[in-house]
């Protein structure tokens, strides 16, 4: 399956240990995602609907209330690169 370039540079991002924390509204609806780096970074390109196209393909999840990590479906669908340009 193929999936876009921004999708790579973040699936590349978290396979190297970075994570997705996601902050909620008083509802418990989800109001925004940080992406960050494994040196705690944070990736000045994501969004919300980047967030739920990476959930739906079922390349990140969260487990026991911690932060999103990639998955090993995810480590598959990323192509390894030297560097992600």
């Amino acid at each position: 399956m193929d999936i876009s370039r921004i999708d790579q540079r973040i699936l590349h991002l978290m396979a190297q240990g970075g994570w997705i924390e996601i902050h909620r509204d008083d509802r418990r609806k989800i109001e925004k995602a940080l992406c960050f780096s494994r040196d705690g970074w944070l990736y000045p390109g994501f969004d919300l609907d980047l967030f739920r196209r990476l959930k739906r393909l079922k390349a990140i999840s969260s487990r026991q209330g911690k932060p999103y990590r990639i998955t090993e479906r995810g480590l598959r669908l990323v192509r390894a690169e030297l560097d992600n340009r």
